[in-house]
């Protein structure tokens, strides 16, 4: 693969899952009725198809949440492409998800997105790519990260959900861009709604991974040097029974990669706390 691809030898990677999220999607059995209306639920590729216990995470505390989860038929925002200089292809795939993710946008229903940087796309780099259509703001406007929604939800006192009452420490790592569009304070709020969790967050920069980048054997040392800094010295001085968030799946890879510690997404995070 080194040779052939130029993917680092010392990375392993992603899993490719035998039951994608949209097979276990369409052959679910609901539990709660639906009583707060729709809601969209981006998946994008890699949850749908390496990691899928995130959306089915996500969509669990979604529909105890009283929601009627929905998916756009689209998985991938052109974030890939965009980032690796691929203009053409990445606006293609801008108008594919606008063409998705318009008429929810227009009928008021939220789009809820799971990955930083799939958002990203949406809010901030589509305006450049496609500057003079105005479905762009429309769908940027109903899009919101998992956190951001929840966190409303809670502020607003309209989330109707119980929590373990049991004591749990979790250290948190921001994704870039999570950091630069959003904060992570959405991210605290949710994550504290167990009352007896406390968080603390890893005062990091760049995990160094950023999608292909840590993958490439050009930059693995550089990579690994990043994320030395600080975050993987936090992880492993983490104690055993720490929970390590982060929403972003190449942060999560890194983690997992240089610390040997499997990160939870927030949405993980939630769905294990609810209480039945």
């Amino acid at each position: 693969m080194e040779k052939a691809l130029g993917i680092a030898k010392e990375r392993p990677l992603p899993p490719f899952t035998r039951t994608p999220f949209t097979k276990w999607f369409a052959n679910r059995r609901r539990g709660k009725e639906a009583t707060r209306g729709k809601v969209v639920l981006f998946n994008d590729t890699f949850s749908t198809y390496n990691y899928p216990e995130i959306p089915i995470a996500a969509t669990e505390v979604l529909e105890a949440a009283g929601f009627d989860v929905v998916l756009p038929g689209v998985t991938d925002c052109g974030r890939p492409a965009f980032s690796k200089g691929m203009v053409d292809h990445a606006r293609n795939a801008a108008r594919h998800v606008l063409r998705a993710l318009h008429p929810f946008a227009v009928q008021g229903v939220p789009i809820v997105f799971l990955e930083p940087s799939e958002l990203s796309a949406i809010t901030d780099d589509y305006v450049s790519l496609l500057p003079h259509d105005e479905r762009v703001a429309q769908v940027a406007t109903a899009s919101t990260s998992f956190e951001e929604f929840i966190a409303d939800l809670a502020d607003a006192g309209e989330l109707d959900l119980r929590f373990t009452d049991a004591p749990r420490h979790l250290l948190l790592h921001g994704h870039c861009h999570q950091k630069a569009l959003i904060g992570t304070k959405p991210a605290h709020r949710i994550l504290t709604l167990p009352p007896n969790y406390t968080l603390e967050e890893v005062d990091t920069s760049c995990c160094g991974m950023a999608g292909s980048f840590g993958f490439e054997a050009e930059h693995l040392d550089i990579s690994m040097q990043m994320a030395e800094r600080r975050l993987l010295p936090a992880v492993r001085d983490a104690a055993a029974d720490t929970l390590i968030v982060a929403a972003g799946v190449s942060c999560r890879q890194q983690i997992d990669h240089g610390a040997g510690k499997r990160p939870l997404h927030p949405a993980q995070v939630l769905r294990e706390a609810i209480v039945p």
